[in-house]
């Protein structure tokens, strides 16, 4: 949400001289996300609906609760030991940045970053990589 702050003259002569803007410009907002380190994943949540499929907008405490329990993420960074361990992972990397990845409920560190949910998962924690993450519920 961005704030202004407007700059008058005086209170006398209230008069608007320029603005400052509180919110970080975008280019200042992507250095704020972490890199994950070690074999640790940075996911996004995927946006959630704001309708159920009858019509009924969604409380916010519903789609929050969604966000939290949500089982499809978004791979946005892979730390530099992903999937290193040919013990572990004989047949390569489960997922690459740029996939939806199932993972259980309420997995991982949850991150809050601009209104916006990331989690650090680790690298053992994906399941599976979806093409569509549309329509995918968890039970």
């Amino acid at each position: 949400m961005s704030k202004t702050i407007l700059v008058g003259t005086n209170p006398a002569n209230p008069q608007v001289v320029g603005a400052i803007e509180t919110e970080p410009k975008t280019e200042e907002r992507a250095t704020q996300l972490p890199t994950p380190t070690g074999y640790h994943i940075l996911c996004a949540i995927p946006d959630i609906e704001e309708k159920f499929e009858s019509g009924l907008i969604k409380a916010d405490v519903t789609k929050k609760h969604e966000e939290i329990m949500t089982t499809v993420l978004f791979v946005v960074a892979l730390g530099p030991d992903c999937y290193k361990d040919k013990d572990k992972f004989p047949t390569g990397p489960w997922c690459k940045e740029g996939d939806f990845i199932i993972v259980r409920r309420a997995s991982g560190t949850r991150l809050e970053i601009h209104d916006r949910e990331f989690r650090l998962i680790n690298d053992d924690t994906v399941e599976a990589v979806v093409q569509d993450p549309r329509g995918i519920k968890c039970k």
